[in-house]
């Protein structure tokens, strides 16, 4: 950065150096104006002027630039007056705190504009801009000052905090997103203390930004409010504010996008928040309008249930999650809104379970954004803990343990979703809601077929069954028969698998459900394949394609990996690798199903006989599976691992147990396990 803006000068090419307040602007002209080729390109006629320390106005602009230069003119009532001894020699005029008199509301802005634009334009000087505000002049070169790396940010904290270095320290340096202002401030306090390092990081845990603050009066605080006195700020109204303490609170910010119906009270947000970037307050990351981490620290609400604006901003999140999903139902896309908001829900979400434990709407709202989670976006949440320690007779616990069963499904637990719907199954027959008692059944039976307890299953099943039946529930009675099809499928009751799913895709036809269609057309493609009647699987897993609405990212991937497997078994190798791509382009934000797309990559590698690739892809399968904690694929992965290695490593005879006494066949001249 340095060099950079080091030859911009050399070349006289006007710059200015945007940044918030204490990202180090003040301090990069400095070390600019003082480095040795500065000097030895313009000697003495180098000038630093604070435009803070004046009043803002043309006239105070006039007089402190004569009078920093030595033009030796009192009062003079424009840059014309100055030219004879500004054009006299080259020169670089550094404009320190620019913003306090470019502030396009601030008195005499127009005036002052132009004073500054003209210097810009002079053929023998070079300015310089220091500025929290991006309104500078056009021709100068615009650079964005970033926050320090991370070297840099340990040598600013260990220059006057004078220990050895620890994690724990790097650890805060992160937390402040190696803000060069607040990690000096935080030197200073911790060595003016003389503190330890377990005094130190834990005095930033308890106040964060609050103690940034010296002996000497230096308070980061005072930089920020800095800002916010400011015209342009001042302008935006009574919802500034208010709208940037909700930015603050949230972990990713606020997608400018969602404006409209997250703030339905602010006619100009689009507006407000463009001031808030040209201030340097805000910064866009993608489509999100987010912060600096000291700054969110500052100006979050202490209290959420202070801000009026957040507790609007939390109902209309709430409504959103509120809503029934089915892939059957209108809307089921416009849902997908939670991919990009799901770390601002869950925060929000877990800010108000700790301060309005006994509120229905909240644990209502925890509920809905597991669903939602499920549906869109495949991973475990912080909440779950939280509403193990529910106690059980929260009228919202049987609800939130059973859709966080459902993740654990999606993650490919199938041991954990068992236990957590054991415990639903519980709660739900104490209150005696006989249709949840039935659904939790069906899901446990399901549950259990994963984990190979087919018979257990199936009796389960029959349970849920007979009480939909009694209830008069037509779709979940066909529910079941699909699930009952499918433990059949997993048992090798083929004929009455086949019998049972049959019964199930006519009652959902009949009903009109077209995902249930898909799925019942997906589950006899894999009825027929285990039979071994090829021509049948493909025509019902095409028959599901062909129901299947473009959104329903789930089922897709999961019929184009069926398909997978079962063009593998016959060998057609080019129809694996464009069903492995297609399924791929549905495994949406849910790494199970991409783990399992992976393996069946490394596998097509493996009988290609390109051993590397296949080890490459199977221990990236293999990760995947190891952080979403799922044994039996681990383990599956691992088997095959075993295998690639044995073939890149050795060769074995055919009809000859291998290390571990397990028979190979030899099959187009590769050994498989028999």
């Amino acid at each position: 950065m340095i060099d950079k803006i080091v030859g911009l000068a050399e070349d006289l090419t006007p710059t200015a150096l945007i940044g918030p307040g204490g990202i180090g602007k003040t301090s990069i002209a400095l070390t600019v104006l003082h480095h040795h080729r500065i000097k030895h390109r313009f000697g003495d006629s180098r000038w630093f002027i604070r435009c803070d320390q004046f009043p803002s106005s043309r006239t105070h602009l006039l007089s402190r630039l004569s009078k920093v230069i030595g033009a030796g003119i009192e009062n003079p009532e424009d840059l014309g007056s100055l030219r004879p001894f500004i054009s006299s020699r080259e020169m670089l005029i550094v404009l320190d705190n620019a913003e306090s008199i470019l502030d396009p509301r601030g008195p005499d802005a127009e005036k002052i504009y132009g004073v500054v634009e003209e210097l810009s334009q002079l053929d023998n000087v070079c300015l310089c801009v220091t500025s929290r505000i991006s309104t500078v002049p056009s021709d100068c070169e615009t650079l964005d000052i970033p926050t320090l790396s991370i070297d840099a940010a340990r040598d600013t904290f260990y220059r006057i905090y004078k220990n050895e270095p620890s994690d724990l320290i790097d650890t805060v340096l992160d937390q402040l997103d190696f803000h060069p202002l607040s990690i000096t401030l935080l030197a200073t306090v911790a060595h003016q203390n003389r503190w330890g390092m377990d005094r130190l990081t834990r005095e930033w845990e308890e106040q964060r930004t609050r103690m940034l603050q010296t002996m000497h009066n230096k308070s980061f605080a005072t930089a920020i409010e800095l800002s916010l006195a400011s015209p342009m700020f001042q302008e935006l109204g009574p919802d500034a504010r208010a709208l940037l303490e909700v930015i603050a609170f949230f972990p990713q910010g606020v997608d400018e996008n969602n404006l409209d119906w997250l703030f339905p009270t602010i006619s100009n947000g689009s507006n407000i928040v463009d001031k808030f970037c040209v201030l340097s307050l805000t910064y866009r990351n993608d489509s999100f309008i987010t912060m600096l981490a000291p700054l969110r620290d500052h100006l979050r609400p202490k209290d959420p249930r202070s801000s009026p604006l957040l507790c609007m901003t939390k109902e209309q999140y709430f409504t959103r999650v509120s809503v029934n999903l089915s892939p059957n139902k209108p809307g089921f896309g416009e849902s997908r809104w939670i991919v990009s908001e799901d770390v601002n829900v869950e925060y929000l979400l877990d800010v108000f379970t700790m301060i309005d434990t006994n509120s229905g709407d909240v644990w209502d709202a925890c509920a809905g954004f597991i669903g939602h989670l499920v549906w869109h976006k495949k991973r475990l949440t912080i909440l779950g803990p939280k509403i193990e320690a529910l106690p059980d007779d929260h009228h919202s616990k049987p609800d939130c343990l059973f859709w966080l069963s459902h993740l654990f499904y999606m993650v490919g637990n199938h041991m954990e979703r068992k236990r957590l719907l054991t415990h639903t199954l519980q709660l739900w027959r104490e209150r005696g809601n006989n249709r949840m008692v039935a659904r939790t059944l069906r899901f446990i039976s399901e549950a259990n077929e994963r984990v190979g307890l087919h018979e257990e299953g199936i009796k389960l099943v029959k349970e849920a069954s007979q009480i939909f039946e009694r209830l008069g529930d037509v779709g979940e009675a066909a529910r079941c028969l699909k699930a009952l099809a499918s433990l059949l499928e997993s048992s090798k009751q083929l004929d009455a698998a086949e019998d049972a799913a049959s019964r199930a895709i006519d009652l959902f036809s009949e009903k009109g459900n077209k995902f249930q269609v898909c799925e019942c057309n997906h589950l006899l493609g894999n009825i027929y394949r285990s039979k071994g009647e090829t021509d049948k699987a493909i025509h019902h897993f095409e028959a599901a394609l062909r129901t299947a609405s473009p959104n329903w990212h789930d089922s897709l991937c999961q019929v184009h990996h069926s398909l997978v497997r079962l063009f593998l078994d016959e060998d057609r190798f080019d129809d694996v690798q464009a069903h492995i791509e297609r399924a791929k382009s549905h495994a949406v934000n849910h790494t199970y199903h991409l783990g399992a797309i992976m393996k069946q990559q490394a596998r097509l590698w493996y009988r290609q006989r390109r051993f590397e690739e296949a080890k490459a892809e199977v221990l990236r399968a293999a990760d995947m599976f190891e952080r979403l904690g799922v044994a039996k694929e681990l383990g599956s992965c691992r088997r095959l691992l075993m295998q690639i290695e044995k073939m890149m490593g050795k060769s074995v005879a055919p009809g000859k147990p291998d290390g571990d006494g397990e028979l190979l066949v030899r099959k187009d001249g590769i050994f498989y396990p028999h």
